[in-house]
């Protein structure tokens, strides 16, 4: 059976990785993930690092700026390096001559300003003219960005976000949007540049929209801010509240498990279909916040809330604003991982995500097309990443 449909069809919640067992004296391949302790860098870690990848045993080189996580996966080489220091990268970078394969997952996010634009594109820079001019054996480079590409965003005088986006369903062959500050555009064109100087290598880029997954190092991580959000309900007794509009409690919405995200990337790297495209990848259903909100009051075990349209909307940013000890006391009392509640939840784009009306859903057909079949349950996978925050004690 196809490896992409097998892990599809064992649920989500029955998924094991396993590590190589002795220790390999070669490899058929050597990925470098940057952004291994993001939420879809931790995925490619424990799946790269299976026994039964495609193009395994693979060597896995790890890069973070934070070095090793307190979750760590015992077969990769965490390399501790902050890209948008150039001198770093080459420091760091230049002596993976075994590399074969990039895997960017990483980024630096500002809401999409011209600075931050000039920041990832720096990064990634960086990174690929290091590893491009150092590693003779280097073959393909997965560029991950995001359903964003479809959409662009302002700030107001006020500092109120206005959302411009193509009219969806979202397809790969839709043209920029004109007149706005996509970093993901600027992440497009340094991989156009980069791979021009050398004709045998070949690229994709994976275009995920929000992405289900599991990190204790990353804010952009829509499963644990929520998980976040609910433990502090239930610590001091409130109804666990949609902090969102009627139209995304209502609307439809897709979701991309990490995990499938980490197998679309894997694919792309070992298929020739996969190469030199761009491609949406989401989880091949669709869900609504107002079946999943209870679940997650389940989950966590807190009082869950009906949506009220006679309330004002809450805002998250406001709401989080002192309750930094109140995490604090529950990291103590629960003998949690410690975090600090800045580092967990990035509660602007939560409000963002939350409290818009815009409908972004993306088509796969593309990656149907081209043979990858990979699929995910959205409401099993929203579930399988709850329990993973739980199983790392990063919630109780």
């Amino acid at each position: 059976m196809n490896w992409w449909l097998s892990r599809s069809i064992n649920n989500a919640l029955q998924q094991n990785f396993e590590s190589c067992g002795t220790h390999q004296q070669s490899y058929q391949n050597v990925g470098l993930v940057i952004g291994v302790t993001g939420v879809v860098g931790n995925s490619l870690a424990e799946t790269l690092s299976s026994t039964d990848t495609p193009g395994g045993p693979w060597k896995v080189y790890g890069v973070s700026r934070r070095g090793m996580p307190v979750c760590s996966v015992a077969k990769v080489t965490y390399i501790q390096c902050d890209v948008s220091v150039a001198t770093a990268v080459q420091s760091k970078l230049s002596t993976l001559k075994d590399v074969t394969h990039i895997f960017w997952v990483t980024s630096a996010f500002d809401l999409s300003t011209a600075k931050c634009c000039e920041i990832n594109g720096a990064m990634f820079r960086n990174v690929l003219s290091t590893v491009i001019s150092n590693a003779p054996n280097l073959r393909h480079i997965c560029l991950q960005t995001g359903g964003m590409h479809y959409m662009g965003i302002s700030k107001s005088i006020d500092g109120k976000l206005h959302v411009i986006c193509h009219d969806p369903p979202f397809t790969e062959d839709m043209e920029r949007l004109e007149n706005v500050h996509n970093f993901y555009y600027t992440l497009e064109d340094v991989l156009f540049d980069e791979v021009a100087r050398k004709p045998s290598l070949t690229w994709s880029v994976h275009r995920p929209d929000l992405i289900f997954g599991f990190s204790p190092h990353s804010i952009l991580n829509i499963v644990g801010t929520l998980c976040v959000y609910a433990t502090i309900c239930k610590h001091e007794s409130i109804p666990l509240k949609f902090p969102g509009t009627k139209a995304v409690w209502d609307s439809y919405s897709n979701a991309s498990d990490a995990n499938l995200v980490a197998e679309h990337q894997i694919w792309a790297a070992m298929s020739p279909q996969g190469k030199n495209r761009a491609f949406n990848i989401t989880n091949g259903d669709v869900f609504k916040w107002k079946h999943l909100w209870k679940v997650l009051a389940e989950e966590i075990g807190v009082e869950y809330a009906e949506f009220d349209a006679t309330e004002k909307i809450i805002s998250l940013s406001e709401m989080m604003k002192d309750k930094g000890p109140v995490w604090d006391k529950i990291v103590r009392d629960n003998n949690l991982i410690s975090t600090k509640l800045e580092e967990i939840g990035l509660w602007e784009f939560a409000d963002m995500l939350l409290a818009g009306g815009t409908s972004r859903l993306s088509s796969i057909n593309r990656s149907k097309e081209n043979g990858f079949i990979g699929f995910r349950n959205s409401t099993n996978s929203f579930i399988f990443w709850i329990h993973k925050a739980k199983d790392n004690r990063l919630i109780p």
